[in-house]
């Protein structure tokens, strides 16, 4: 009985040698779940809360993005991607569709995802408030690219210009009539004491 034992234990460690660990990791194309809430910390993007159609016939910008679980590139992409949903999530319909579960050799009409889907991963369109497509970009983007996309879309000053997300001045009065806002620290009068 012992010698059984021991034989079944020598399988059992030969066997966990020989085989490869299965974990998944940022740097490559295994499955390990999803990516949003493991890579970017934001499970809120999938399942879409709205379909493209309903989100086009709304009064809000889109951005759809095609991705794989299993694709380093879209695993590395996620984080953008939320980046870019914290900034623009209230004015923009974030729709993430797999790929995986769109169906093989389906009929698309324009108003739905798959119509746009080109057959490479990460796949970003982004929809203008009207619904017409402004940009579409495969692979992986830098935040800038698609920041400078969102700001064209709703009239916002270019990076250069502005950090955070101010509108355009509408004209040259409006900006003359608003005093500049003093750093912190200082202030604007000459015989002010802080």
């Amino acid at each position: 009985m012992k010698r059984m034992w021991g034989w079944l234990g020598l399988v059992l460690l030969l066997w966990g040698l020989w085989t490869a660990p299965s974990w998944a990791g940022l740097q490559d194309d295994r499955y390990d779940g999803n990516i949003f809430a493991l890579y970017a910390g934001n499970g809120s993007l999938v399942p879409p809360k709205v379909t493209l159609e309903k989100s086009r016939q709304s009064d809000r910008a889109t951005l759809l993005l095609f991705y794989v679980n299993d694709s380093r590139d879209c695993k590395q992409f996620a984080s953008t991607i939320s980046q870019l949903q914290g900034y623009y999530g209230r004015v923009t319909d974030f729709i993430a569709i797999d790929v995986d579960a769109l169906p093989f050799g389906a009929q698309f009409s324009s108003n739905e995802a798959g119509y746009y889907y080109k057959g490479r991963v990460p796949q970003t369109l982004i929809f203008d408030r009207q619904g017409q497509l402004r940009q579409e970009f495969i692979g992986v983007v830098p935040f800038e690219t698609l920041d400078d996309t969102f700001r064209e879309v709703f009239d916002l000053l270019p990076r250069s210009q502005s950090l955070e997300l101010r509108p355009r001045p509408v004209n040259e009065i409006n900006v003359e009539l608003v005093p500049p806002t003093p750093p912190k620290g200082e202030n604007l009068s000459k015989g002010a004491v802080q």
